[in-house]
């Protein structure tokens, strides 16, 4: 029972230091009650199937923190819900069994090093692979706070990961020594040291936070929020009527000097979106186009869905989707830049959400399940997509442009691509309607902030229903626009060129990690024992 309720202790821990209700001081401690279970088992003398309690424990432990922070999700789909918590706490108590293992062959100061080195693995894997979710990455508790995490212009989300794991292994191992020894001088000793290994970074980017200035130029950005219903309205209002509503809500903000106009991503989805390939030649461009050439500077960001058609095998691509023997359809959740000068540039979204947009490791998944795919909303058609990111140039400036689209914004090295292909100001396009006045689309905002400060960059955010804002680029919410409400927004926001050195060297704590949790591991498991 001791145990049970140890690591239900953890389990709620991390859920209450979570975004965007939680207090992230919490996480500091959290993970220290299941750890001091696993050191109680793995000391016993005569316990049987040790692997199988921790295993069962530390699930325990993070179902309670899957369930508490993500189980939005079942608004949107009640098997995708279940499929992301069950498999994400799997894989998280998968990590605590290795730890186990590894601590009964070597000192603790190796196997907790291994433990912390082997979790920012799991985080950048969850930031790679087809079945990527790095919602809960630990960087992302801070994103409520952003006076505390100004140096993650140098250390991305990570450098909060790391940050969380190494005051939670001090108090950890001076718990542990105080049990042995009953000395509180062991207690005091990691007081000061937790105490100035939170509060150092705390103060040093307090201090960074209020002399921080942007550079001086700036450029008039309008983000319009429509509040159409992706499920009673969207896919059913016509191209020509959304885009109606679109430029009515432009004009009660847009001048004569804006020089950005975004949308929410496939904000025109009529039937199955546009035709790629005759894009510069349908009733979409055109109305669009028409509606610039009223504004001398304007820039229209526009999220809508393409697709193209193919006939030959020899045109196909591995996301194609098959109707019959002689048609393939590609879709596209994408941006198009139209201003009055230029043909379109277009950006096709290229980070997917799992199961919706894309079909991870169809290879070996296909020949089992079939075309089934989960449905989290929307169409579940494939999507394609494109190798870089784009940063499109605004008219009538030297400034670049990134579009965000959606579940792309969670990404941190991902976002860098866009400010290293030039990208002076970031727009996130999205659509967090699925999962309706939860924690989801209030989650997903504040993480915007985080690649606010990791690239000191501005953001304009268009958000379907909500929530659309404006983001400086030390993290502050400088204009928000209220969930389930219709309108749009209009600000003056910096346009930065210089880069941080997290942009330039991306997510080097956790290459720096594999080297060491492999490194550790060869140790632990092949070192000849010593005579």
């Amino acid at each position: 029972m001791k145990h049970f309720l140890l690591a239900l202790a953890s389990g709620l821990l991390l859920a209450l230091g979570w975004p965007t209700y939680g207090f992230p001081v919490l996480l500091f401690v959290a993970f220290i009650p299941l750890l001091y279970v696993v050191y109680q088992i793995k000391e016993h003398p005569t316990l049987k199937y040790k692997g199988w309690r921790v295993f069962g424990l530390s699930y325990l432990a993070f179902f309670i923190w899957n369930y508490i922070t993500t189980n939005w999700l079942q608004y949107a789909d009640i098997f995708g819900a279940c499929f992301a918590i069950l498999v994400n706490s799997l894989l998280m108590a998968l990590l605590i069994v290795f730890y186990q293992a590894v601590a009964k062959r070597t000192t603790i100061n190796k196997s907790l090093c291994f433990l912390i080195t082997l979790w920012i693995c799991f985080e950048k894997l969850h930031l790679g692979w087809e079945f990527s979710w790095p919602w809960l990455n630990l960087g992302n508790a801070f994103s409520e706070h952003p006076k505390w995490i100004q140096w993650y212009e140098f250390t991305g989300a990570f450098g909060g990961t790391l940050w969380v794991w190494l005051v939670n292994v001090i108090l950890f191992k001076a718990l542990l020594a105080y049990f042995k020894f009953s000395d509180t001088n062991i207690l005091k000793r990691a007081a000061i040291q937790t105490t100035a290994l939170i509060c150092i970074p705390i103060a040093i980017s307090i201090v960074r936070y209020y002399t921080y200035t942007p550079e001086s130029n700036t450029i008039e950005a309008v983000v319009l929020q429509p509040n159409i219903d992706p499920y009673t309205e969207k896919y059913n209002a016509t191209n020509e009527q959304v885009a109606d509503l679109l430029q009515g809500l432009a004009q009660e903000s847009i001048t004569q000097k804006t020089n950005l106009l975004v949308t929410p991503e496939t904000v025109l989805a009529e039937n199955y979106g546009v035709d790629l390939p005759s894009f510069n030649r349908s009733p979409e461009f055109f109305k669009a186009k028409t509606f610039v050439y009223n504004y001398p500077n304007l820039n229209y960001l526009l999220g809508l869905q393409f697709y193209e058609k193919h006939t030959s095998k020899a045109d196909i691509r591995p996301t194609s989707n098959q109707y019959n023997d002689h048609l393939w359809v590609d879709y596209f959740n994408s941006a198009a830049l139209i201003n009055s000068n230029t043909a379109p540039l277009i950006y096709h979204k290229s980070k997917l959400v799992v199961g919706v947009e894309n079909f991870p490791y169809q290879s070996v998944l296909k020949p089992l399940i079939g075309d089934a795919m989960l449905n989290l909303g929307g169409t579940v058609a494939m999507k394609s997509t494109q190798e870089e990111r784009s940063a499109f140039t605004l008219k009538n400036t030297n400034y670049k442009v990134a579009p965000v689209i959606c579940y792309e914004s969670v990404y941190g090295e991902y976002v860098t691509g866009y400010v290293r292909n030039g990208a002076n100001v970031l727009a996130i396009m999205t659509n967090d309607a699925w999962w309706g006045n939860t924690q989801g689309h209030k989650q997903h905002l504040s993480y915007a902030r985080i690649r606010a400060i990791e690239t000191r960059r501005a953001i304009a955010r268009s958000a379907n229903t909500g929530i659309s804002a404006f983001i400086s680029p030390k993290g502050e919410l400088l204009q928000t626009l209220a969930y389930n409400a219709q309108g749009s927004l209009k600000a003056n926001i910096p346009v930065n060129t210089n880069m941080t050195f997290y942009v330039t060297a991306g997510d080097y704590i956790a290459r720096i990690s594999m080297f060491l949790a492999l490194g550790l591991f060869f140790i632990t498991f092949f070192r000849r024992a010593r005579q």
